[in-house]
C-alpha cells in the first residue's frame, strides 16, 4: 500500500492531533480511522462518473506514534469498483498539502 507517514509523533501531540481529526474526520465506529473526502474537482473521470459511490475519501490512521494516510482513493459505498484507485499525481498532493495543513494549524512541527 502507497501512503504518506509522518512518524516520531509525541504523546501531547498525539493528543491535539486527535482532537482535531476527531472533531472534523471522525467515523465512531471506527476507532482511529478518519476519513478526508476528497474536493469534487479532483475527481478523475471515472470518479466523477460514479455518482452512487461519491463522496470518496482519503483513510487516515493514527496510531501510537505515527499518521498514516493511504494514498489510495476510496469509497465507503462500495469494497470494490472501478472508482476506486491510487491517488493521481494532483489528488496525492492535495492530500499530502491538507495533512500538512492540520499540522500546521494545530502547530505541530515536524
Amino acid at each position: 500500500m502507497k501512503q504518506y507517514v509522518i512518524d516520531e509523533i509525541r504523546p501531547g501531540e498525539r493528543k491535539k492531533l486527535k482532537d482535531y481529526l476527531d472533531e472534523h474526520f471522525c467515523d465512531p465506529a471506527m476507532d482511529g480511522i478518519y476519513w478526508i473526502p476528497l474536493e469534487e474537482d479532483l475527481l478523475s473521470e471515472t470518479q466523477r462518473q460514479h455518482r452512487d459511490c461519491q463522496p470518496l475519501y482519503f483513510a487516515v490512521e493514527l496510531g501510537e506514534d505515527a499518521l498514516a494516510c493511504e494514498l489510495l482513493v476510496r469509497t465507503r459505498q462500495r469494497v470494490r469498483c472501478d472508482c476506486i484507485a491510487y491517488a493521481s499525481e494532483k489528488q496525492r498532493n492535495w492530500v499530502i498539502q491538507v495533512v500538512d495543513a492540520i499540522f500546521e494549524k494545530i502547530e505541530i512541527h515536524t
